[in-house]
């Protein structure tokens, strides 16, 4: 053991010593040899969350009981595959929050008091009070909850997580796995994460120990300013194992937690599109010049989008006097937009610059995705080409693949995964209506289509795609 401590600080004499030789500066100390006023400072506005809710038993709790009518072993069955007590239960969660105003308002996670029928905060000196929910977002996984304190109690101000760079250091205070008030150290791995959590992920990632019951707790930066807000961890323990994910203190986390306190629910900007990553080869195929903005697959009919002229097959490259690089973006923005705002939008369309007046309305909620239905066996007989074995729609394949009547096409009966069409993002059961903004209803027109792109010496199609996901553009390569 004396061996293997020595041997850092062996390498560290050395390193000294041949950045002395070298006339190269040492490495700087730590800029805190210690993080203790900074926890005295802040942990008394970091509290513990507790949540209870009632569960109904379900009839097979413990388990199906199998059928055995007359059986002599009736009431030993009964006994063991039955609730014993048929009593609704209490469950109980734990996590964490923190004080944004002395007056008893605290933010945390959405999914700690999610479906709670009981919410109680304790602050680090033991105090407890009972919490009302003022209002919850859960497509940014906040919610924001209220006490009633007899006094002021301390509160935390948020600072700006735009300027946090990588490598600066975080601190992260919570109630890990319910043992009371903890604090870790750390520095920030990535900013901007993606995690597919939701449509705003714009995650700043930590290796600052977070584990379950940190969920609503704060990320601060060395100001002691709260930077982000714990949400999320990638553990297949369910312990730290240095990924965890705080959604970060910027416009959009503002945004909701005002409108949160004033009116109770968010008020999001609604476009009315749905839109998709712009890749390299749909980049070159839309004649965009560079990979940049977002593609427009859908237009909600009377949205302000189409109201305004903008049309499927648009590429979005400016909202707002914001540039948008990547598709992620424009959600973001559009939702941080005021309710009846005219905004100016910028698109490319067959490689040309357009612009548009939006009137921006408001995101009802309770839009859902559509549901992919079940994939038929491949195998289909039909012309084939890049892979895909492509057929003309009729009654059989629009039931059996669950085609809407409203769309019209050729359908992929089946593709092979090695070949170009599979790589391109094409699967077995897309039905391809329009080539190059081209309508086709047959596979011979498709493949007329192709050769005259092949002719003009293109390397790649445009195919507007319809699919149990919805509607998606998908660049073909031709060679």
């Amino acid at each position: 053991m004396r061996f293997g401590l020595a041997l850092p600080a062996l390498a560290m004499a050395a390193l000294f010593g041949l950045a002395a030789l070298s006339g190269l500066a040492a490495p700087a100390a730590h800029a805190h040899d210690s993080f203790a006023e900074l926890a005295e400072e802040l942990s008394p506005a970091v509290v513990n969350i507790s949540t209870s809710q009632i569960v109904a038993p379900t009839p097979n709790q413990r388990g199906q009981r199998p059928e055995m009518p007359q059986s002599p072993f009736e009431e030993f069955f009964e006994e063991f595959f039955l609730p014993r007590d048929s009593t609704p239960r209490k469950v109980s969660s734990l996590g964490s929050g923190f004080v944004i105003d002395s007056s008893g308002i605290i933010v945390t996670n959405n999914h700690v008091i999610e479906s709670a029928d009981e919410i109680m905060v304790t602050f680090s000196d033991g105090s407890k009070y009972e919490a009302t929910l003022i209002g919850r977002d859960p497509k940014t996984d906040l919610a924001l909850l209220r006490i009633d304190p007899s006094g002021p109690v301390p509160a935390l101000k948020f600072g700006d997580a735009l300027q946090s760079r990588v490598g600066d250091w975080v601190i992260a205070i919570g109630n890990p796995f319910g043992l009371g008030g903890s604090l870790s150290v750390g520095v920030i791995s990535a900013i901007n994460r993606n995690i597919n959590s939701g449509p705003y992920d714009s995650f700043i990632q930590t290796d600052a120990a977070i584990n379950r019951g940190n969920s609503g707790g704060p990320l601060f930066n060395i100001k002691g300013e709260v930077i982000g807000v714990n949400s999320a961890i990638i553990s297949p323990s369910g312990g730290s194992v240095g990924i965890g994910f705080a959604v970060p203190a910027d416009s959009t986390l503002m945004t909701v937690i005002s409108q949160l306190r004033e009116f109770g629910e968010t008020r999001r900007g609604w476009l009315g599109v749905r839109v998709q990553e712009v890749t390299d080869n749909l980049a070159e195929t839309l004649r965009l010049g560079r990979t940049r903005g977002a593609l427009v697959a859908e237009v909600t009919m009377g949205g302000p989008a189409e109201k305004a002229g903008i049309r499927q097959g648009d590429v979005i490259v400016r909202f707002d006097k914001s540039d948008i690089q990547r598709m992620r973006d424009l959600p973001r923005i559009v939702a941080e937009t005021a309710i009846n705002k005219l905004v100016e939008v910028r698109v490319v369309r067959n490689g040309e610059a357009r612009d548009f007046w939006v009137k921006i309305g408001r995101l009802e909620e309770g839009e859902v995705a559509p549901r992919a239905s079940d994939t038929p066996p491949l195998g289909e007989q039909g012309t084939e080409v890049f892979g895909m074995q492509l057929r003309s729609l009729d009654d059989e394949l629009r039931s059996r693949w669950r085609i809407p009547d409203t769309a019209n096409g050729v359908i992929v009966a089946g593709i092979q995964q090695d070949k170009s069409a599979f790589n391109d993002g094409l699967r077995a059961g897309d039905v391809i209506q329009e080539v190059d903004q081209t309508p086709v209803a047959t596979p011979s027109q498709f493949l007329t289509l192709v050769r005259e792109a092949r002719t003009k010496g293109k390397n790649s199609v445009l195919l507007l795609v319809i699919s149990a996901g919805g509607v998606r553009f998908v660049a073909l390569e031709l060679n």
